[in-house]
């Protein structure tokens, strides 16, 4: 078991509590991204015992984030959400140097590249614009089950993608309320219902993006810059206090620093 992806999940768990941040994006940073969708599609193949050293640990980790830190989350954005957003920016905004040098942006980015860049972006900041449901489902009708089995489903797809967070698809689609509600309140039948959707979504998205990046490697790199720059656009607060910009520079840096060591670390 490679229990250094305990850590690694911890961190990718994290980042999923907080609508617009993707643990993609974390999963990049620390250089086991190529390895992650790898590993997913590996789970049903003859070296299913390989794959699964690497994702159990990392299972483990995010687990354990999303119950330890759902609460704690809740509480930075109630309480100082300018300064946790700025932190979070900073995060997406520092990993762009290095998705730009793994791609070799420089030299390989063509017309093609920067448009679908361009678009990527474009979708991601316009979901800014989408009503929000705050509904929270706490007992389950078939109906409700059908509905958060989806949107787990769908948010998965998203988890994967490095700029989209599945808990920002899960904001657009009404269930992040009742996500979190179930956390806060171990609703087993809930969590459940969303855990398989995005198993589900996991082992398809996986073998979705394991085929772009084999054949398509530098467009899909174009598009995922363009979705990480797209999702600063969702992060960013919607007003910011006077008396909040000193720290909110403060925790800019702190998370573009965090994530230039991690960077360094996943090298």
């Amino acid at each position: 078991m490679d229990w250094r992806n305990v850590y690694r999940g911890a961190m990718m768990g994290i980042t999923e509590l907080i609508p617009g941040v993707s643990s993609g994006t974390i999963a990049v940073i620390l250089g086991i991204y190529d390895q992650l969708i790898i590993a997913i599609n590996g789970v049903l193949s003859k070296d299913w015992k390989k794959h699964l050293t690497f994702l159990i640990p990392l299972a483990v980790g995010m687990g354990l984030a999303l119950v330890g830190f759902g609460r704690l989350i809740g509480y930075l954005l109630d309480h100082f959400e300018e300064p946790t957003r700025f932190f979070f920016l900073g995060l997406i905004l520092g990993v762009l140097p290095l998705l730009l040098k793994q791609s070799n942006a420089k030299k390989t980015f063509k017309m093609v590249h920067y448009v679908t860049l361009v678009i990527a972006a474009g979708i991601v900041a316009l979901m800014k614009l989408l009503p929000e449901n705050h509904q929270v489902i706490e007992t389950m009708t078939f109906g409700d089950a059908i509905t958060l089995f989806f949107a787990g489903w769908i948010a998965s797809m998203f988890m994967l993608l490095p700029g989209i967070s599945g808990s920002l698809v899960l904001l657009i689609l009404g269930a992040y309320k009742t996500a979190i509600n179930a956390i806060g309140t171990f609703n087993i039948p809930i969590l459940l219902v969303i855990g398989v959707g995005v198993l589900v979504g996991f082992f398809v998205s996986s073998r979705l993006i394991k085929y772009l990046l084999s054949n398509y490697y530098y467009v899909t790199y174009a598009a995922i810059i363009g979705l990480v720059l797209g999702s600063t656009v969702v992060v960013f607060p919607e007003s910011t206090s006077a008396y909040q910009i000193i720290p909110s520079i403060f925790t800019f840096i702190g998370g573009a620093a965090t994530a230039f060591l991690l960077g360094s670390k996943g090298k």
